[in-house]
């Protein structure tokens, strides 16, 4: 199975602009006083919105950084740079 293609900028603002709408409208369900119950799962939505987002980047990020390295050692600090952002995104 190939592996899929590194995402384009252009996928990436396309769904940051998305949250954009999505945060947007939560503001106003709270703003209207909707039911808190509505609220948070639009909040679980933007929040998988976000993950997968960042699965976007980390993947593009391994595909186009992690193929140009030199050296094994340049392979291993970006992986190690790579995992580092991961983790304080968790």
């Amino acid at each position: 199975m190939p592996d899929a293609p590194a995402a384009s900028h252009e996928e990436v603002l396309k769904r940051l602009r998305r949250i954009e709408g999505q945060v947007r409208g939560v503001a106003r369900m709270v703003e209207d006083g909707r039911d808190c119950r509505e609220v948070l799962q639009q909040l679980t939505a933007i929040r998988s919105a976000a993950n997968q987002v960042s699965r976007l980047l980390a993947r593009s990020y391994a595909c186009r950084c992690l193929n140009d390295s030199q050296t094994s050692e340049d392979y291993a600090a970006l992986m190690d740079e790579l995992l580092d952002v991961l983790s304080q995104a968790a």
